[in-house]
Formats: C-alpha cells, structure tokens, sequence
C-alpha cells in the first residue's frame, strides 16, 4: 500500500486526505499547526491518522508521495529533506489531476485570476455544462474529485500550486497577467516567479490552448524567449489581432477558429479595464469548448462580481463606500485607484511584501483626497506618500479607520478599501479585513 502524507490540515490538505483514502492511499496528515475543529471531525469520520502542531519526521519521510499546502515554502528544512531522498512533493493539483477525465480549464496571473474564474464558470454553467470550480477558490478541488464526477472543472490556481506540478495539463490554460508578488517566495528574483507562472503551459502540446494578455510586455517579452508547445490565443485591449481578442469601436470582437463573434461593451456586468480583460480570457474560454455567442453575450452581462473586489457596500451621506480587500498586491489596487471617478479617501496597508508604490504615484496625485493606513508597519506608506496627499492618519484596527474615514469624506465622495497589501498583522485574511469594513460602516 502506498504510503502519502499530507503536511497541512486545511482546506486542500484534507481534500486529498479524502482523496487518497479513496484511492487506497495509507494516509497521514501532519500539520504544524492547530487543525481547525470542522476539519479533525472529517479526518476521524474518514479514519485517516493526523497529527498537529509538530511534523514527526520519522513518519513523513517514510512516505511514497507527499503533498504540501501551498503556504509552506520549498525552502524549509522538512521539505529539502523529502527531495534528498527523491520523494515527490507535490500540489493538490497534481495530485487530484490523476483521478479525474474531466476536461480542465487552469487560471493563473498576479490579478484577476478569481474573477475570470467565476465568470468562466458562471458561461459554463449558464450554457448548462457539468461544470465545478476549485483550486485557489471555493471547495478543495481533491474533495471534489472524489466526490462528483464533472466533465469540466475550472481551476484558479496560484504560483506556488503551480510549483508542485510535475504532469498536471490544463487543456485550456489562462495566463491574466504577470506583476511582481510573492517575490520574498522567489528569492526576490521577478524571473523565478515569471517561471512559476508559466509552468501552467509545461505539458501543454499543440492540442492545447493557452489564453493570455498580449498587452503585458512580460508576458509576451518571456513567449518569445521561451515558446510554448499550446496554441496561442492572445486577448488585446490596445491593438487589433488576427486570431484571438480585442477591442474594435467600443466593442469586443472574439475571432477564433475562422469564427468572430461581436459584443458590446456598454452592458458589461463589470467596470474597469482590468475587468473587460478578465470578461475577454473567460469568454475565450467559453468559446473555445463550443459555448454558443448567445449565452456568452447574455452571460457576460449578468455575472456578480467576486466578494471582497470592488465590492460597493454602502452609500452613506452620498458618500460610496468601497471594498477592495482582495486587492493584496500594488497591482491589484493600480487597478482600483485606475477605475475611481470621485474623490477617493483610500485605506491601505498591511503585511508589506516588498512592495513598490511608486507606480500608484500618478494615480494617487489625481485621485486621491486622503491616505488612511491600516497596518501595523505603515512607514513605508507615510514615506512615499506623505508629501503627495493632504491628509494621511495612522490607524491599527478597522472600526478607527472608518471613524476617521466618516470625518474625512465630504458629498461625492468614495471611501476605498484596497489595501495593497497581505492582511495578516491584523486580521486572519482578506475575507476577515473585507467583512470587518463592511461591519465597521454597517455600524456608523
């Protein structure tokens, strides 16, 4: 009997946990943590030995396979004892990728990469396919696998999910974009994280797809040094292209195997630039496995957005109150600042991961009235924007940022939430900050 183990006692590690036991896998999960209450209960309904806050190393190395959760680091003493011994430690996504038939769609890039998943899923479901969607999002995609048999799963799937990879082979793989994040995983090497990210087309063959932004000068400078084996379907918002997506009088024109579909841009269910791209990769997608113009057309307008983007929470003395909590990187909150069109008191700050602000200079000098930094570190902030902004007030915690954020902000104005930055000096993650910001302006 095989032998796998399972370092992290979270979401993913305990879907394959469930995964291998299925599978006739002998499994163990070790996590240096504390596991939390809801997932021991599913370990021990399951019979599958656990172990938390320590790794007994004399029953991890012994293993045939390990998976690891995707917040460990390749680095760590445990792990480089595992490779010297030539035992494979992989994601949750080569993993599960073993078990199913299903035809996968994997979407990664520094931003957009939850969007274009749920708006590929919500065209896959709209045109009534068998579709689940997993990864980086939602449910563990290794639980799924051994519990529903889907003909197409759609999978957000982060750098370092990615790392873990050996055979796993998207059919249609979606690249959105790629910025500097995570670099403090990459040895602050931009090229290793640009490497990471492209391990999605590795296995890729000619039969294969890969989707991908021909307006990002990394993207296209790295194809052209490094070709892949996938056809290539690029999606522009600034020029024309012959194959692929882009932008033509206002509308967005799809022309994919000799087959050009036309829609408008007007009744997009989604505002901003970065949204028109992530509605270009998905619709590709949808049209690449043969989803008519019609329900593409229709399904575009009627998505709801991801919680926690852009998500307009309330209006409060004619003053919009916005929550971009996800946004956790400098690109992600370029993007925020970029589609404003009011006087913007913006919150930002956190776990800083080698950030650089300078490229939301020209932004902020436009957009933005007042800074409020929520972090506990907010130095690096008040540095590079004190001299830019009238206004910048330190905070620590949530209910005093959006106090002083009342005071602030006058008629017509918007109060926004993107913080730029990992959320975990103050909260448990971008969920928790997100639903803290929304609680603190419900109880103004």
């Amino acid at each position: 009997m095989k032998r796998l183990v399972i370092l992290g006692g979270g979401e993913s590690g305990v879907g394959t946990a469930i995964l291998g036991k299925k599978k006739g896998y002998d499994v163990f999960v070790s996590d240096k943590g504390k596991i939390k209450e809801k997932y021991k209960k599913v370990l021990e309904h399951f019979e599958i030995e656990w172990e938390e806050e320590t790794h007994s190393e004399a029953k991890i190395l012994n293993a045939d396979v390990v998976m690891k959760s995707p917040g460990i680091p390749d680095k760590v003493p445990l792990i480089m004892s595992l490779e010297e011994k030539g035992i494979p430690v992989i994601s949750e996504i080569e993993f599960a990728s073993n078990y199913t038939n299903a035809m996968i769609i994997g979407i990664t890039g520094s931003n957009g990469k939850t969007t274009t998943t749920m708006l590929t899923n919500h065209l896959f479901q709209e045109a009534g396919l068998n579709v689940g969607m997993a990864g980086n999002i939602g449910d563990s995609y290794a639980k799924m696998v051994a519990e529903n048999s889907f003909d197409y799963y759609v999978l957000e799937i982060s750098s370092f999910q990615l790392d873990g990879i050996l055979d796993f082979k998207p059919k249609i793989a979606v690249l959105t974009n790629i910025t500097p994040d995570h670099l403090d995983r990459y040895e602050y090497q931009f090229e290793n994280y640009i490497a990471s990210k492209f391990r999605i087309a590795m296995n890729q063959t000619n039969e294969d797809y890969l989707i991908y932004d021909a307006d990002d000068e990394v993207i296209v400078n790295w194809l052209q040094k490094n070709p892949v084996q996938s056809k290539l379907i690029p999606f522009s918002i600034e020029k024309e292209l012959e194959e692929g997506i882009y932008l033509k009088n206002e509308n967005i024109e799809l022309s994919i195997h000799n087959d050009t579909i036309q829609m408008t841009t007007n009744t997009l269910a989604l505002e901003g630039k970065h949204n028109l791209k992530n509605t270009m990769a998905a619709s590709a997608a949808a049209k690449l496995v043969g989803i008519h113009k019609q329900t593409i057309r229709e399904s575009i307008t009627n998505f709801q957005g991801a919680p926690h983007r852009l998500e307009k929470v309330l209006k409060i003395g004619h003053v919009q109150y916005i929550n971009d909590s996800k946004a956790t990187n400098v690109n992600a909150t370029y993007y925020a600042l970029e589609s404003m069109s009011a006087p913007t008191v913006w919150i930002v700050g956190g776990v800083d991961k080698g950030n650089d602000y300078k490229a939301l200079m020209p932004l902020v000098r436009e957009k933005v009235k007042a800074i409020i930094c929520l972090g506990l570190d907010n130095s690096k902030i008040t540095e590079v924007f004190g001299n830019v902004v009238d206004l910048m007030v330190e905070t620590y915690a949530m209910d005093e940022a959006i106090k002083v954020a009342y005071k602030i902000a006058e008629r017509g104005d918007t109060v926004l939430l993107s913080p730029a930055c990992a959320s975990f000096d103050l909260f448990d993650n971008y969920e928790d900050r997100g639903n803290q910001f929304k609680q603190a302006i419900k109880s103004l």
